[in-house]
């Protein structure tokens, strides 16, 4: 938008258009969300689930919206459905990975099965792991340069109660960025992790509007939850070239809640 005088500011983000970018878990909240405003600046999407139905509806909102956007079937916990997910893209080189696919659960440690644990870990963890490698090894066979935006949690950074797998995940998700980032700045890969504080979605509004979810806000300095779009410019940021200097970076988005006082 022009400024007082009249000039047109630039858009920081604006070679992002034209770009290709995989989104994993791109069939409902932050991932669904995620496509729709990097689509809104020209880019690519690639969208990724276990189930092409679920994402036929978004593919078809963002083509309709002038967009461009192709569906690939993907578990992020099968190293051999990852490859032949991340082969089926159609636009070209992958430019980008936002690394969101993840489960939650809410289940005191010593009630947790092996199996629960194992999941979530698989998921959020080891399956951030198979589907960075393989875009990595893409980005490199094709010259290197890229971009990884692996979605962490402030869980990765404190501790919360009953959420013990799914912190532990974060965590190592946080880690893990920091081993990329190191290991790949060489090929021109930049790895940053945005860790959202607690961000209102479809799935998890009941409970942030239950007196739970009242006990919880009074926590938070800013006394809000984090709605989606508040995660839009830091994601921007890590994707272009406006944070060309950094890499291996943890961006809490989350109202000042790691500050809240212990």
């Amino acid at each position: 938008m022009p400024d007082e005088r009249g000039l047109q500011a630039p858009n920081p983000f604006a070679d992002l258009a034209g770009k290709v970018v995989l989104v994993t878990g791109a069939s409902s909240g932050l991932g669904r969300h995620f496509a729709r405003v990097l689509a809104g600046h020209g880019v690519h999407i690639a969208v990724a689930a276990r189930r092409l139905t679920l994402l036929e509806p978004l593919v078809e909102e963002i083509r309709m919206a002038g967009g461009e956007a192709e569906p690939v079937a993907m578990d992020v916990r099968d190293i051999a459905r990852v490859r032949e997910g991340i082969a089926q893209v159609l636009f070209g080189a992958i430019d980008g990975l936002v690394n969101n696919a993840g489960i939650a659960r809410t289940q005191p440690l010593l009630e947790e099965t092996p199996e629960a644990w194992a999941e979530t870990i698989d998921t959020n963890l080891t399956g951030a792991r198979h589907v960075a490698c393989e875009v990595a090894r893409v980005m490199i066979a094709a010259g290197g340069d890229g971009a990884i935006v692996n979605v962490a949690s402030i869980l990765g950074l404190r501790q919360g109660g009953q959420v013990g797998s799914y912190a532990t995940s974060k965590a190592g998700l946080i880690q893990l960025t920091r081993q990329m980032a190191l290991e790949w700045a060489r090929h021109g890969i930049r790895v940053n992790a945005l860790a959202p504080g607690y961000i209102e979605t479809d799935l998890n509004r009941d409970f942030l509007a239950s007196e739970a979810g009242a006990a919880l806000v009074r926590r938070i300095p800013q006394r809000r939850f984090g709605r989606m779009q508040d995660l839009d410019a830091v994601l921007l940021l890590l994707l272009s070239s406006a944070s060309a200097y950094m890499t291996g970076a943890v961006i809490p988005v989350d109202g000042g809640h790691l500050l809240s006082a212990l």
